[in-house]
């Protein structure tokens, strides 16, 4: 929790010091740590943020993208993303994360080779602050590994400091049958170095060696590369795959005390800092490990909701939001200045990881099988006994909805719309992947161009036809961008909406998703209802607590309810949105 003193800063600021780097001078690195946070001409605040609901409001909701998703041969694709924002996403979303747009060497901008200029195919730094002054900003700091042929590992392989000590090594004949892996490619990498040959650890893949975090110079860096972010507009940093920061051989290498430390400190920093940070942690791991890096509302402000992907498409295919429901119910609600980020899509695949322990093997392979059927794929990860799980399926989600476990049906445009209102009313913050907002099918191509199976929901749109196809009211493109701004735009006006307000998950049919939400303030309560079937459905009006002597509206059709009824109704895939203030 943010100390309330400048001592009660520096005590708090070196104990976590002693905690990461126990034999190191604490007087010494926590005076490096400053300087690299605040360099000269700039201080901390005098007493840091509390804990408090103040950082978001129902006002806020991401659109996730590419710096290069639109593109059209001639301009800068920034700047084609900066009028697409204007154009498309003012007073629909108020938040725009723009995946890595530093120099890359692959993974799609997260094998960095430079982290502190703009990829020149993209556009420079000016490009970003101007999306910045429009919009909240968020960026990758990706800390776990940089690009094998970055400045960094070139500096390392010739000996020359202090990049000689930022890279982990280790021995092939070390045990490293307990490490966590998300790939299958092997964890160690033999490379020459002017002193000689070495073994660097490669979590991810061979382009993408790991940083060795026990050296303090590292740590520093990458606050210097948070404090360049946070200069040119960035509010929210996104904490690429730091749940593998700290490596210990011998250890499963993920989530180790360690690195829970370090985002203690990366948090700590954040609340001091004059300007609004918020820190939001990536961690594609099951349910207790990911909601461990809320810690006691003092480490990540958000964490990405990775269960709700699979959930909720298994929800859309088998008709049944019993396994959703279930999870949902035992959910606890973000501690007081935390908050969930939910989504479906995003840049990578559908993550399975998550639901281990909540959906059962059997309801998986069905996904996966239906996923298939329209083209989609799946990627494996490595199991310490040598074995192979799947790890995500490739898609994007709007095609991963076309069928159900029943097959092909036609409520395909009502389905996806479904899946994506559920994400809108929950407790948190909305996260939407561009290719979901413009109901991008699977690019197939781009797979079989690259050799990867990630390619399949990273479509580059060609400007002139996207907006040829969004100006026809006709097109899929257009009916689905329609529509989730017309949604987006109504839930931005209801404090039930609040990311932090009341949730309670009510006791429904199998094929009714129901959650009750209410305000801060308790003025408002919303009953948001969502059929994941083709069934018409019905819902009691004694299963909702509609006060009476108030007028009860649903806010996507108008309608008012009529108290004197016994029921409200719901064809195929509509959902409802119940309120008394309107």
């Amino acid at each position: 929790m943010p100390s309330t003193s400048p001592n009660a800063f520096n005590a708090r600021l070196s104990a976590l010091v002693r905690e990461i780097y126990p034999d190191l001078d604490t007087s010494i690195l926590t005076s490096m740590i400053v300087d690299a946070f605040w360099p000269e001409g700039t201080k901390p605040r005098k007493r840091g943020r509390q804990p408090s609901n103040n950082l978001w409001t129902e006002q806020d909701a991401l659109l996730i993208t590419y710096g290069n998703s639109i593109i059209d041969g001639a301009h800068k694709p920034l700047d084609l993303l900066n009028d697409f924002l204007l154009r498309r996403m003012k007073g629909v979303v108020n938040g725009v994360h723009i995946l890595p747009f530093f120099p890359f060497t692959s993974d799609d901008g997260f094998a960095v080779s430079d982290f502190r200029s703009v990829n020149p195919q993209l556009g420079d730094w000016a490009d970003i602050n101007r999306i910045g002054d429009a919009f909240h900003l968020m960026s990758d700091l990706v800390l776990n590994h940089v690009s094998s042929q970055g400045t960094w590992f070139n500096a390392y392989r010739q000996g020359q400091a202090p990049y000689d000590k930022f890279f982990f090594e280790a021995s092939p004949d070390d045990d490293l049958s307990m490490v966590v892996r998300p790939r299958t490619t092997p964890l160690l990498q033999e490379i020459e170095t002017t002193n000689g040959p070495r073994h660097v650890w490669c979590t991810f893949s061979h382009d993408q060696i790991d940083l060795d975090f026990r050296n303090p110079e590292v740590l520093c860096e990458f606050l210097r590369i948070i404090r360049l972010h946070v200069d040119n507009g960035v509010q929210i940093i996104r904490l690429d795959a730091v749940a593998f920061l700290w490596k210990e051989v011998g250890s499963p290498s993920v989530h180790l005390p360690q690195t829970h430390a370090i985002v203690q400190l990366m948090r700590m920093l954040c609340d001091y800092a004059p300007e609004t940070i918020i820190l939001l942690t990536e961690t594609n791991v099951p349910k207790a490990e990911n909601l461990s890096y809320f810690g006691n509302r003092d480490e990540a402000h958000a964490i990405y909701n990775f269960p709700l992907p699979p959930l909720i498409l298994h929800a859309m295919m088998s008709g049944s939001a019993n396994y959703l429901r279930q999870w949902q119910s035992g959910m606890p609600p973000a501690q007081l200045g935390c908050a969930y980020l939910n989504f479906t899509a995003s840049h990578d695949g559908i993550g399975m990881r998550p639901v281990e322990g909540i959906l059962p093997h059997s309801e998986q392979d069905k996904m996966i099988e239906t996923v298939k059927d329209v083209g989609g794929l799946v990627s494996m990860r490595a199991l310490p006994d040598g074995g192979e799980a799947p790890y995500e399926i490739n898609t994007t989600f709007f095609e991963a909805t076309k069928n159900t476990f029943n097959g092909a049906d036609d409520y395909h445009f009502e389905r996806f719309i479904c899946s994506q209102t559920i994400v809108m009313s929950l407790e948190g913050i909305p996260a939407f992947y561009i290719h979901a907002m413009l109901a991008t099918p699977n690019d197939l191509d781009q797979v079989e161009r690259r050799g990867m199976n990630r390619g399949i929901n990273r479509h580059n749109w060609d400007y002139p036809t996207l907006n040829a196809l969004l100006d026809d009211p006709e097109t899929i493109h257009a009916r689905v961008l329609g529509r989730l701004t017309e949604y987006l735009k109504i839930r931005a006006k209801q404090p039930a909406f609040h990311p932090n307000a009341t949730q309670f998950t009510m006791a429904l049919s199998d094929e009714v998703f129901g959650i009750w939400r209410q305000s801060l303030d308790r003025h408002q309560s919303i009953f948001a209802l969502h059929n994941v079937s083709a069934k018409d459905m019905q819902v009691a009006l004694t299963q909702m607590n509609l006060i009476d002597d108030e007028d009860w509206v649903d806010l996507l059709t108008g309608e008012t309810i009529d108290l004197s009824a016994t029921h409200v109704s719901l064809a195929p895939y509509q959902c409802r949105w119940i309120t008394n203030r309107h």
